[in-house]
């Protein structure tokens, strides 16, 4: 089946559900099955085996996905159209490098440690938590821990593998 086939038939939308077409009832299925189970629907849904590495809480994620665009229709067109577009324009094989994950001013960072909420607003050069300005999100790391960290690997926004493998 073609990318073309596969998109048209994902956009059919289903307004009318009987009992049996109810997204809770089906998702909630899904959920009561064991991981072998599990690879079996997605075989029947996606018509090819999951890789070995899709653990079960991809497989229902995808698998629940897939009963909510059966039932009320898939993408809308013109995000299609730009998916199908950015697909065409890679070189075969490639992979895109994804952008390093920056805070920008406006946003506000909120980060549990040791039971109590953390809250920290980002400004241009600054960022502000508990009312008092700091230079950076790892001096604010700091203020929480009371050990050195990576202000971004703290508040999440830099996996611990990027962190090593960036120094």
């Amino acid at each position: 089946m073609t990318q073309s086939e596969l998109t048209k038939r994902r956009r059919k939308p289903r307004h009318v559900r009987s009992g049996a077409e109810d997204p809770t009832h089906e998702v909630a299925l899904l959920m009561e099955l064991d991981l072998p189970v599990l690879r079996e629907k997605w075989q029947e849904t996606f018509g090819a085996e999951p890789s070995p590495q899709i653990g079960r809480t991809l497989l229902l994620q995808a698998l629940a996905y897939r009963v909510q665009e059966r039932l009320f229709g898939g993408l809308k067109p013109s995000v299609q159209r730009i998916l199908d577009q950015i697909i065409e324009d890679l070189p075969r094989g490639a992979t895109r490098r994804v952008p390093k994950t920056r805070a920008t001013a406006g946003t506000v960072l909120i980060r549990e440690w040791r039971g109590i909420r953390h809250r920290v607003a980002v400004f241009d050069r600054h960022v502000v938590y508990g009312g008092r300005r700091y230079a950076s999100l790892s001096e604010v790391a700091r203020a929480i821990t009371g050990t050195h960290w990576s202000g971004p690997l703290f508040f999440g926004l830099k996996s611990r593998t990027r962190e090593a493998a960036n120094g």
